[in-house]
């Protein structure tokens, strides 16, 4: 067996598929739980007694983040309900090339969600200046450290 041509292994094509799919399965063990906090979170917030008081504004930042929230769900348990769907089928490359665009944007609503969580949070205690700049601020950390760096990288 030679290395692979993609990768530098000593693997074939089909260890390296199952190789990448267990890499990325490993990766979705680490998001999911994030995600499901900040979706109980959510789900829990309406019913808070402060909850009627809330502007206009932070009510839609509430729901948008929630919306964003629920997406990122979607996305990021979309490709394990897909290789279970398939199991055994043959069909690894395949699950595992949505299964990366799946994460990709599931992160992108994770990142939008947990953005607009502290917007609302943020907000919710104090200006609305001071909500602008730590949104902004931790929107472009995620932007950063989860999209600008990787893609510069491959750039390269």
């Amino acid at each position: 067996m030679g290395k692979h041509p993609l990768t530098g292994r000593d693997e074939t094509e089909h260890e390296r598929i199952d190789r990448n799919l267990q890499e990325f399965l490993g990766e979705l063990r680490v998001a999911l739980p994030g995600v499901q906090v900040l979706f109980a979170f959510l789900l829990v917030v309406p019913f808070n007694q402060r909850f009627p008081e809330i502007t206009s504004f932070q009510k839609t930042v509430y729901f948008v983040t929630l919306l964003f929230t629920a997406a990122s769900s979607v996305c990021l348990i979309a490709p394990t309900a897909q290789h279970r769907m398939e199991f055994r089928r043959q069909h690894k490359e395949q699950i595992l090339l949505m299964a990366n665009r799946l994460a990709i944007a599931g992160l992108g609503f994770l990142a939008i969600a947990m953005t607009g969580a502290m917007l609302l949070i943020t907000d919710l205690l104090y200006d609305g200046t001071t909500a602008l700049i730590v949104t902004v601020v931790v929107g472009l950390a995620f932007a950063v450290l989860w999209y600008l760096v990787p893609v510069r990288r491959l750039a390269s």
